[in-house]
């Protein structure tokens, strides 16, 4: 008999199910997700869409992400990167194994200025045991122009 059921963590597919139907729901989340992993929260991206193998998230410039160049720091851009690869592994993974990255890269074609979106779409594996998973994110601008891509290498344990 389990007497305390609800303190079970929920997984991401979860969290996601019960806060993206919810106003504003796509925030509450990003903002727990940003408490689970207080520097991929840094940034303060919004998710805006995730199912298993896919997500989809957005930056919106402000003064404390630019550089001094007065566009988006690459940093922050590669943080919108491995959130969105990552949240589109373990929306999948997370409760039916772990994953973690063990590779991260990005390369810039563009300066990045305005609303930037992180869109990741993956196949995952589905048998059980141990994989080597490699991810791309893109970034595009508001106007569509791919500015960065994001490179992943996860290592998955999946039961």
């Amino acid at each position: 008999m389990k007497l305390l059921p609800s303190l079970k963590r929920p997984t991401i597919a979860d969290a996601w199910a019960r806060t993206s139907k919810l106003p504003f729901g796509n925030r509450v989340f990003s903002r727990l997700i940003g408490r689970m992993a207080p520097y991929s929260g840094s940034v303060g991206a919004t998710i805006l869409d995730l199912s298993d193998g896919y997500c989809r998230a957005e930056l919106r410039e402000r003064p404390e992400i630019r550089n001094h160049l007065r566009s988006i720091h690459a940093v922050a851009l590669i943080n919108l990167g491995e959130l969105a690869t990552g949240l589109a592994v373990m929306h999948a993974v997370d409760g039916r194994g772990r994953g973690i990255v063990t590779m991260l890269k990005m390369e810039y074609y563009k300066k990045s200025r305005g609303t930037i979106t992180a869109t990741c779409d993956v196949d995952l594996p589905q048998s059980p045991g141990s994989h080597e998973l490699d991810v791309t994110g893109e970034l595009r601008d508001e106007q569509g122009d791919l500015v960065a891509k994001a490179f992943a290498r996860w290592k998955l344990d999946l039961r």
